[in-house]
């Protein structure tokens, strides 16, 4: 096990400037999780017409909002996140790499609502994966990186305008439902019965003046607000209620 506050406050004490947006496009505080009979593969490859029943949720700093959609399947519940980028940048690649310091999306589920024990979900725009479990949020923040969510499944695929030109990158992520049964102390319905609600936050960093000065600068947003610079603020997190 390792103690992600020394390794989060490193990279975040180092930020020059950070920017918080909190303004959540949507109001309602609980998002609906719609089923979905669709295709895994169209799913996975981001087709429109696959998450065309999914609730949007829209964020972020201009010009680089970011949009959020769930789905559930009877196997699995499934992610994405278009973020609007023309130039996103990496230097990781592997499986739980530091992905935070980075350019990243991430998701925050607690199945339980206990505010422990939840799972945090990274991918960046090279598909890098980067799963924790979450033993307790702020101010004194554990975390297990050698935890790995069992059969996670993602993708990353570009945006293009009708131009051809790359506007930006979509993140795809299927968690099995199976999975949550290895979250600590969670007993939930799996899958989870209509009514049934979880908590959740959704994030977005973007650093704009790219791996240069990966700490100039710095665009931290969270769909919820939390009221410092750290993502791990487990009281502000909304619920997912699933249909």
């Amino acid at each position: 096990m390792i103690s992600l506050p020394t390794v989060l406050s490193a990279s975040l004490a180092a930020l020059v400037t950070t920017i918080m947006t909190l303004s959540a496009v949507q109001t309602d505080d609980v998002y609906m999780v719609k089923k979905s009979w669709a295709d895994p593969g169209a799913l996975m490859a981001a087709h429109n017409a696959a998450w065309a029943e999914a609730d949007q949720i829209d964020w972020g700093t201009e010009p680089w909002p970011t949009t959020f959609r769930a789905l559930t399947t009877p196997d699995a519940l499934w992610l994405r996140f278009d973020a609007v980028d023309s130039s996103p940048w990496y230097t990781y690649t592997d499986r739980d790499d530091k992905l935070w310091e980075e350019e990243v999306v991430e998701i925050f589920i607690d199945p339980d609502g206990d505010h422990r024990n939840y799972v945090e979900v990274e991918v960046n725009p090279a598909n890098a994966l980067c799963d924790l479990l979450v033993e307790q949020g702020d101010p004194d923040l554990r975390a297990v990186i050698e935890w790995d969510f069992p059969e996670i499944d993602s993708t990353v695929i570009p945006i293009y305008d009708e131009t051809g030109a790359k506007t930006g990158w979509s993140a795809m992520v299927r968690l099995p439902w199976a999975g949550f049964n290895s979250v600590p102390g969670t007993n939930v319905n799996l899958p989870p019965a209509p009514g049934d609600q979880w908590l959740f936050n959704v994030f977005r960093i973007k650093r704009p003046d790219g791996p240069g000065e990966p700490h100039s600068n710095v665009v931290l947003d969270a769909w919820s607000p939390t009221p410092g610079e750290s993502f791990h603020v487990p009281e502000v997190f909304r619920a997912m209620e699933f249909e």
